[in-house]
């Protein structure tokens, strides 16, 4: 009997990866293979974004070009699942009608059950989050969570190539309502995982390899679950996941600048194993726009954030979202924004032109009257801009060694192998030896050496950088030999 193969494509956030790998286990251990093959595959499932409108326009896309093929084969099944399909359902089958299975992002343990049910009555299968309460708070509902994770710990580790590296979820939807977003509609409430099943889950990812641990929530510094009669706070998380032993990093996004905890900030400071990185998306630095936003902070309040977590944890790096072209945002709510930008220092920044997204305040209540020109061209400004920042902060880290989780072999490798094989070039010593990880502060390292690497960490000597890279060479010992990393009290807090 032939093997029933599966494709599974990922658009989105580090939540969409988490739950790709989960639904590829389930879907695995009812005997399908991953294939990289979309048009040839059994099951086709496409897991969706629904934050921006080019994210939704591409899986039309992808689902388009899946008409010819599955016109061809009664057998194949065609899935989209994740916040598009919460979000419009009627939509996708109306513009695709050759879709077989829709399943929201907080259904996904059904998937095995959807797809036999379409292959045996080749009917339509649907399931959608019904609408939890937002009526108790945020702690009575951590007793009501149920998700695949809750179910069923397998997962398929390393869908996206990583296996020294894992996402664990802490936490689903959101509270917050900013007037811009859908994830409050796609994803539904804010609510926690018990304590005892995420630390249950990271031992098993421990024990199976994985060395550093990025703990998902929408809104993670929010979380809060009960456990015999007592609250659970996000720092107390961090306690104990960092008393596992065998766990090196931890790591956690994305967090809301609004209501973040100075606990947190004394578990960063005193708990080795949590990473000095934050990502806080500000969104704008104008409190004008902040509050048509209903982001539920001012630009000031957001500096004085980062400068508490600096002074917290001094060798911390910092990352940041932001929207431009917002409804009615003027040049000069735009120039807060660069101003802003200025003065933070950070690592890098996301930067998304504003799209409206339909049923959310925002789309009901504004107008989105910003040209598409002046959104491309403060888009392009604030971007340039980070660059320069980013230059400058990487330059000051030549010279200096810094902790590097390998991760393999870098995409410049990759390709330099695929050239090798399909066209019978030979790859240079130097590109297909170039290996890639990243520090504790989340800068990406590109240095030569031996794949038997990955997985390790290693001390790197930077000796040159750009904007989004740093590059070095495997610090020595004085024999010149190549000295893996040995984690002791004293590299604990190596800047980089």
């Amino acid at each position: 009997m032939k093997q029933r193969t599966l494709y599974v494509e990922t658009m989105g956030c580090q939540m969409n990866v988490l739950d790709s790998e989960l639904v590829v286990g389930q879907l695995r251990a009812e005997g399908y293979e991953l294939t990289s093959d979309m048009l040839g595959a059994d099951v086709v499932l496409l897991n969706t974004c629904s934050v921006r409108e080019h994210a939704e326009d591409k899986v039309l896309s992808r689902l388009g070009s899946l008409k010819k093929p599955k016109s061809a084969r009664d057998d194949m099944v065609v899935g989209v699942i994740g916040c598009m399909a919460e979000r419009d359902p009627d939509g996708i089958v109306k513009k695709m009608p050759h879709v077989d299975l829709i399943c929201g992002p907080g259904e996904l343990n059904k998937i095995p059950a959807l797809v036999d049910d379409v292959r045996r009555t080749r009917n339509r299968a649907v399931a959608l989050s019904q609408a939890m309460s937002r009526r108790s708070t945020a702690i009575e509902r951590s007793l009501e969570y149920d998700s695949v994770e809750a179910l069923d710990l397998s997962r398929e580790q390393g869908v996206d190539g990583r296996s020294s590296q894992a996402y664990v979820r802490v936490q689903r939807g959101c509270d917050k309502f900013c007037t811009f977003c859908v994830v409050p509609f796609t994803r539904g409430p804010e609510r926690s995982r018990p304590p005892g099943q995420i630390v249950n889950e990271a031992q098993m990812l421990i024990d199976r390899g994985v060395r550093e641990i990025t703990l998902l929530g929408q809104t993670v510094n929010s979380y809060v679950s009960q456990e015999e009669g007592r609250a659970v706070r996000f720092s107390d998380l961090l306690a104990r996941l960092d008393s596992l032993d065998g766990l090196d990093r931890i790591r956690f996004v994305t967090s809301y600048p609004g209501d973040f905890g100075d606990d947190i900030l004394e578990a960063m400071r005193d708990l080795p194993k949590v990473c000095e990185y934050l990502h806080l998306p500000v969104q704008s630095g104008s409190d004008a726009v902040l509050k048509r936003m209903r982001r539920q902070y001012t630009a000031g309040q957001f500096v004085d954030l980062i400068g508490r977590a600096r002074e917290y944890v001094p060798d911390l790096t910092l990352a940041s979202d932001f929207i431009v072209g917002f409804c009615g945002e003027t040049d000069a709510e735009f120039d807060e924004t660069v101003a802003l930008v200025e003065r933070s220092a950070f690592k890098n920044i996301f930067v998304f032109k504003y799209s409206q997204r339909p049923g959310t305040v925002a789309e009901k209540r504004s107008d989105d009257d910003i040209p598409d020109a002046v959104k491309r061209d403060r888009n392009i400004r604030l971007l340039k801009l980070q660059e320069e920042v980013s230059i400058a902060t990487n330059r000051t880290m030549i010279g200096r060694a810094v902790e590097v989780l390998v991760e393999g072999h870098s995409k410049r490798a990759i390709k330099a192998q695929e050239a090798e094989q399909t066209r019978g070039e030979e790859a240079t010593a130097e590109a297909s030896g170039q290996l890639v990880g990243r520090t504790r502060t989340d800068r990406i390292v590109v240095f030569p050496g031996e794949i038997s690497l990955a997985g390790r960490l290693v001390m790197v000597r930077v000796t040159a950088a750009t904007a989004l890279t740093l590059h070095g060479e495997l610090a020595t010992s004085g024999n010149g030999d190549e000295t893996p990393f040995q984690r002791g009290p004293i590299a604990l807090r190596i800047g980089g």
